[in-house]
């Protein structure tokens, strides 16, 4: 059964006039030959077959698929359709069939900051500057190195991947560590290292954040899991000449450039003050925004400022529970996806603006942040807020050829979520069930380019026992350093 999501209208614009009962018969006719040579063809090899009771592809049609299947040889996916028609199709080395699981395609974190994981909660219930200022810059100062790196990447890489997250967008420093991380534990990354006017854990200057980026551009350039990018932390952090020379770096090796945007009223207040722009015009008129972009908040934008995303193809990554814990506001999402502005979802820092990397807890969130702000129960239904987890993100991060979606062609990343758990019975319908019922610990197995790295719950790549033991002496260090 093939259920395609959309309203009525486009099902009635796109309803058939049936034919004649001879046509009718001609078309059954044809389609019984079609079928009966099919099964005469040899079964193409594949390296896995993954079942579920039912599939959501998130492809062009939006088709959720009863008693569905994938089919992936290498890193990609050959095959995608109902459980019979897979099985007859292709004759795999290795199958895992969930009957009580949704298959979907991995969810994909436009923003984060994965290993500040080890600051969590060290200073909750604070405005941004204040937290920024006076908490987690001077803790960072305290005890951020490559080690401190790559042990807090870890943790949060465990922690995405079990939650059904298998591509991150992420904004730190070390991030050449960050990138052999991510790819120790398998998962997809568009890492952005970080550009700040002042001295940090691996740059003393803008200049040397610059050197060092251009080092970590050329090693990882053709890299299959890590795309590695420029992130200038933000406008008021960075001098104009800063950020231009970002700007073109990321161009010059055609790189995405990660950037904080208009996320608080404060931000917009002090750019019209002092130069009577917004942030983002700000940014425009220095040519920051003509390349690939990846702008995170984007809470204060007007429609003169949303005008100028949508020109400029930059795409916008909503964090709402970090918007909400630091009460930054409420982006306007909808106003964006209705101009056509590309809009993903990401659970920023768990150090403060959120505590975690819970990509289920964004969708829910997003979704009901826009009916309770613009007061319409069909403001941002389940299957946008979806959307932007998966394709939709993807499109954000200019992957969408490559990521997003389970079609023939892409790369297999998948996840199974668990339908077997009192949170998740009854099921009327598998796209609302995701956003709204089921959450990250119901995700049951992980795939990430055509490997898995998740086993019923198990992390199959890192050292879970290793992590969480390092966590807790980082948690002492880092306490005795803030005393």
């Amino acid at each position: 059964m093939f259920l395609d999501r959309g309203d009525a209208e486009t099902r009635r614009k796109t309803r058939r006039t049936p034919g004649s009962p001879r046509r009718f018969s001609l078309r059954l006719c044809a389609s019984a030959l079609c079928f009966v040579f099919a099964l005469s063809l040899p079964a193409a090899p594949a390296d896995w077959i993954w079942s579920a009771r039912w599939v959501i592809t998130e492809d062009a049609r939006h088709r959720v698929i009863e008693n569905g299947a994938v089919a992936i040889l290498g890193d990609r996916i050959v095959g995608v359709g109902t459980k019979a028609e897979i099985d007859g199709r292709f004759q795999a080395k290795q199958r895992l069939d969930r009957p009580d699981a949704i298959l979907a395609p991995g969810l994909i974190d436009t923003h984060t900051h994965a290993a500040m994981s080890l600051f969590r909660g060290i200073a909750d219930d604070k405005k941004l500057q204040d937290w920024l200022e006076h908490y987690i810059f001077p803790a960072e100062a305290k005890n951020v190195n490559a080690d401190f790196v790559r042990w807090g990447t870890r943790l949060g890489c465990l922690e995405m991947l079990l939650g059904g997250t298998t591509t991150f967008t992420d904004m730190y420093y070390f991030e050449d560590v960050v990138a052999e991380t991510a790819r120790e534990a398998g998962m997809r990354g568009v890492l952005g290292e970080t550009i700040i006017g002042f001295p940090v854990a691996d740059a003393k200057t803008p200049a040397d954040a610059l050197k060092f980026t251009e080092g970590f551009l050329a090693r990882f350039r053709h890299d299959p899991l890590v795309v590695p990018a420029v992130a200038p932390h933000a406008l008021y952090t960075n001098s104009d000449q800063t950020l231009q020379a970002a700007r073109a770096l990321a161009n010059q090796y055609g790189a995405p450039l990660i950037i904080h945007l208009s996320e608080t009223k404060k931000e917009n207040d002090d750019a019209m003050a002092q130069r009577h722009m917004s942030p983002t015009r700000v940014l425009d008129s220095l040519g920051v925004l003509t390349g690939r972009t990846v702008a995170a908040h984007c809470v204060w934008v007007d429609d003169a400022d949303m005008a100028i995303l949508k020109a400029r193809g930059t795409g916008v990554a909503h964090c709402p529970s970090s918007n909400m814990k630091l009460a930054s506001g409420v982006a306007p999402v909808v106003k964006m996806l209705a101009m056509g502005i590309d809009v993903g979802l990401g659970p920023d820092g768990p150090a403060g603006s959120n505590n975690d990397f819970n990509m289920f807890e964004e969708m829910d969130l997003a979704a009901k942040l826009q009916k309770v702000t613009t007061l319409d129960p069909q403001a941002l239904p389940a299957g946008q807020a979806l959307e932007m987890a998966t394709i939709g993100g993807a499109r954000v991060l200019g992957m969408e050829k490559l990521i997003g979606s389970l079609e023939d062609g892409k790369r297999a990343d998948l996840i199974l979520v668990r339908l077997d758990r009192p949170n998740a019975v009854p099921l009327y319908d598998a796209v609302s069930q995701m956003v709204y019922a089921l959450k990250a610990e119901d995700v049951r197995d992980v795939m990430v380019n055509g490997k898995p790295v998740v086993r019923d719950g198990r992390i199959l790549t890192l050292d879970e026992k290793a992590i969480l033991a390092k966590a807790a002496e980082y948690r002492l260090r880092v306490s005795q350093s803030l005393r």
